[in-house]
């Protein structure tokens, strides 16, 4: 068990820790001399013969040092409020309690110090102050325990209580990546650096790799220490000391602030959605993207919060709304996080992390705050996902929701309506109805498409995409696409799709002339004429030779190699053996070996293998070219 104090300035927390435990504390210099803690101290005692080692947080309570207070309360399993009875509660002893509900600390306890310094009157008014503060929040009824830390009277109740407590204590996940946000470091001569903190989740072993910091770089961790003993393997809700290595690794490297995570979940992101709750106690209302400062585990990072319901937000109410950080934030999904003003002098509120890659567009649409209501409601990955995807049209990255979470795949249990579709750039999720009405809308769209250019064979990939409007980035459109096509419910002819039944149907005059173009486009062989001396031998207007080209073209009879100048498939054909025996002998495509082997001009044989760089036969690489095996018209050559 994680026990963490809280209270205002001077009243007693340090004190109560040593009486507790017997221990002192790891106190600085400055800290002694003033008087007060500044940082964070830690002590770990047996409350009781043969109890295991329970872990104390010592924090400052000076509102000077509330940051220093916020990086020690994360992972807290109970805490301490420690009330003096001479002061009775205090500023810092209502921010203290703020902050710790806001972090949605289970338990708390309450110790009324210096119970030696007031009469029997003085006490009882005490206990009502702190009946009263703690009636409207998660600690009302709260324990209550008078004592003195110089005289012992009350220090054996509060022990028995804090046994009690540990007994209840539930045991925080192993399931999942190790997750610790790093409060210490320093350098132990023969051992290197060393780091501590609270791990919140999985575990850790002797030799297992890490990253580290927003920069990701990777440690290996040499020893560790679980509750101040030595231990091989450390887990959630234990104190943990780490020794690392890594190449050049200082201890100025490492800051208060830094995550420890496995690389698959090292993921900062600069937006961040939330449930943001304001402090029923706040006298100013919150205006849409004030600036603030956001603390999560010990990082404390600024920010502008766009909130996505309104532009404002009143004492005590709750809304979504979505972290503009300046800062990489690393956060999982549930995470609780305390906002500070600008000025870091008063806490404001706090929140729980839905979402740690919160889009950047549409935030505010219905369909994205249906999705936040749905991650602030679930009770985990599975409870979350059927309705996600329904949501989600475009998709869900299962490798964001394995960070989302920090759940890797092969613990889900994926729910029946999930449908899993491979992309060139990896797995997307989506909802098995969902995944249909897009197969439907693109057989659609592509009807549609038929209808109203019906002279054209079809649309490409990109261009039917821009007419459909899915709501696909392009690897799940092409994968779509490819499902579609391997059914045979679409079909393609060249690059343009089709409908399997559509077929362009050329007009009696288009037939006749396109009858006399023919053979002279193939007499032509590997030079063609122009377009303009077509129409003047045939005598008609240049447009109509030219729309009946391109519509050929689409058709996949012809080739536009450069405006105005088509060759026939045949010819094309040809030349891509020639190119091809070329390059058998030398895998470098040579301009003047293609010129020559063609008997045209060099300006024309750059044209065609421009054209033969657009569709893909050959690659331009500087004032190289080489064939591309992978592409259709090598293969149609049966070239391997």
């Amino acid at each position: 068990m994680i026990v963490g104090t809280a209270g205002h300035i001077d009243h007693g927390k340090t004190a109560l820790l040593q009486a507790l435990t017997g221990q002192a504390g790891d106190h600085r210099q400055e800290e002694r001399a003033r008087g007060m803690t500044i940082d964070l101290g830690y002590r770990y005692a047996s409350l009781a013969e043969g109890a295991p080692l329970t872990g104390f947080i010592d924090v400052p309570g000076h509102e000077r040092f509330i940051h220093n207070m916020l990086a020690g309360a994360h992972g807290i399993d109970l805490v301490l409020l420690v009330v003096a009875a001479d002061d009775g509660v205090m500023p810092q002893t209502r921010e203290h309690l703020a902050i710790i509900e806001l972090l949605g600390i289970p338990q708390a306890l309450v110790a009324i110090s210096k119970c030696d310094r007031v009469e029997p009157v003085r006490l009882l008014e005490v206990q009502a102050q702190v009946t009263e503060l703690l009636a409207p929040g998660p600690y009302a009824g709260a324990p209550q325990f008078p004592l003195s830390s110089i005289t012992g009277e009350g220090i054996g109740s509060l022990r028995e209580a804090l046994l009690a407590a540990e007994r209840r204590v539930q045991q925080r996940s192993a399931r999942g990546g190790f997750r610790l946000a790093v409060d210490r470091a320093f350098a132990v001569t023969g051992a290197g650096v060393v780091v501590t903190g609270t791990a919140l989740a999985g575990q850790v072993s002797a030799g297992d790799t890490l990253c580290l910091g927003k920069a990701g770089k990777p440690v290996r961790v040499r020893g560790l220490h679980a509750q101040n003993q030595a231990a091989l393997v450390a887990e959630a809700g234990q104190r943990v000391a780490l020794n690392i290595t890594a190449e050049r690794l200082t201890v100025e490297q490492v800051h208060r602030g830094d995550w420890l995570v496995p690389e698959w979940l090292h993921a900062p992101s600069m937006r961040v959605d939330i449930e943001l709750t304001l402090l029923a106690g706040e006298t100013r209302t919150f205006e849409h993207f004030s600036a603030v400062h956001v603390h999560l585990g010990t990082q404390d990072v600024t920010a502008r919060v766009a909130l996505l319901e309104g532009e404002r937000l009143s004492a005590g109410q709750r809304m979504f709304a979505q972290l503009l950080l300046n800062a990489p934030l690393q956060a999982v999904h549930g995470d609780r996080l305390v906002l500070r003003d600008q000025r870091a002098q008063r806490t404001l509120g706090g929140g729980k992390v839905l979402d740690p890659f919160a889009p950047s567009r549409q935030r505010r649409s219905d369909e994205r705050l249906r999705q936040l209501q749905v991650l602030r409601d679930a009770e985990g990955l599975e409870h979350a996902l059927t309705t996600l995807l329904e949501n989600a049209p475009g998709g869900v990255d299962p490798q964001r929701l394995e960070r989302q979470f920090n759940r890797l795949r092969e613990t889900w249990q994926l729910p029946a309506n999930v449908w899993v579709v491979a992309t060139r750039q990896g797995q997307l999720l989506f909802d098995k109805g969902q995944w249909q009405r897009l197969r439907i809308r693109v057989l659609e769209q592509l009807a549609a498409f038929h209808e109203q250019e019906p002279d054209q064979l079809g649309p490409d990939r990109d261009r039917l995409r821009r007419f459909a409007a899915l709501p696909l980035e392009r690897p799940a459109f092409v994968s779509l696409l490819d499902e579609l096509l391997n059914e045979g419910a679409i079909a393609s002819s060249g690059a343009w799709l089709h409908l399997p039944g559509h077929k362009v149907q050329l007009s009696d005059a288009d037939s006749a002339l396109w009858s006399r173009l023919q053979p002279r486009l193939l007499e032509g062989q590997f030079d063609p004429p122009w377009v303009r001396t077509l129409a003047s031998e045939e005598k008609c207007p240049e447009a109509d030779v030219r729309l009946l080209l391109r519509k050929l073209a689409r058709l996949g009879l012809v080739h536009q190699v450069v405006r105005d100048l088509f060759y026939p498939e045949a010819t094309l054909q040809c030349m891509a053996e020639l190119l091809l025996a070329q390059a058998n002998e030398t895998p470098i495509v040579q301009v003047a070996a293609f010129r020559d082997m063609l008997g045209i001009g060099r300006k024309r044989s750059v044209q065609i293998l421009e054209y033969f760089d657009r569709i893909g036969l050959t690659r331009r690489v500087a004032d190289q070219r080489h064939i591309r095996a992978d592409s259709a018209l090598a293969q149609q050559q049966g070239r391997p």
